[in-house]
C-alpha cells in the first residue's frame, strides 16, 4: 500500500464537493473552499496524476433496459498472488471493480453485463477459468441496487 496518497483536509474537502457534483462550477469551488482558481487547478491536476481523481460520466445501470450487474465470489489458489489476480480481473472488460475481502471468499468482483444470462455463463465458465488461480466462483445477479453509480465498460454490446 506504498502507493497510497495522504490527503489534507483541502484535499478532502476539494474531493466531497466534487464526489456531490462532480460539474460544479469552478467559481463556486473556490468560494466554498476560501481559496483561488489558480490553487484550485493544482490541487485537481495533482488529485488526477496520482490517480485520487478520476473524471467521469457514471451511470446507474439499473435505469437502463438491457444491462445487468452480478457479483461474483472467489476463493483463490495461492494467497500470495491476490494482487496478481486482482490486476489479471480487473483487465477483463465486463468487470466494474474487484476487491481483496475477508471471511469465506478472497475476491468479489462487480460485473456488467448485457441482453442476456449467456454472457454471464460464458464469463463464469470460460473466462474466469483461463485466469488460473481461481480455485471456486459463485455469481449471484443484483436484482435492485442503492446509490450505485457506474463507468460503463467500453465492450459493452447494447
Amino acid at each position: 500500500m506504498g502507493d497510497m496518497k495522504k490527503l489534507d483536509a483541502l484535499d478532502k474537502k476539494l474531493l466531497y464537493y466534487l464526489s456531490q457534483d462532480g460539474r460544479m462550477p469552478v467559481k463556486e469551488l473556490v468560494e466554498k473552499l476560501e481559496i483561488t482558481s489558480p490553487t484550485l487547478q493544482v490541487r485537481i491536476k495533482n488529485l488526477l496524476q496520482s490517480g485520487v481523481l478520476k473524471i467521469a460520466g457514471l451511470i446507474d445501470v439499473f435505469k437502463i433496459e438491457k444491462l445487468f450487474m452480478a457479483l461474483v465470489a472467489m476463493r483463490v489458489i495461492d494467497d500470495s498472488k491476490i494482487d496478481e489476480t486482482l490486476n489479471e480481473l480487473s483487465e477483463f472488460q465486463e468487470v466494474d471493480s474487484v476487491y481483496a475481502v475477508t471471511g469465506r471468499y478472497d475476491i468479489f468482483a462487480e460485473v456488467l453485463f448485457s441482453n442476456n444470462m449467456e454472457e454471464l455463463y460464458s464469463f463464469m465458465s470460460s473466462k474466469l477459468p483461463q485466469q488460473g488461480n481461481i480455485d471456486y466462483s459463485e455469481s449471484f445477479v443484483v436484482m435492485k441496487s442503492k446509490k450505485k453509480w457506474t463507468l460503463l465498460p467500453p465492450g459493452i454490446n447494447w
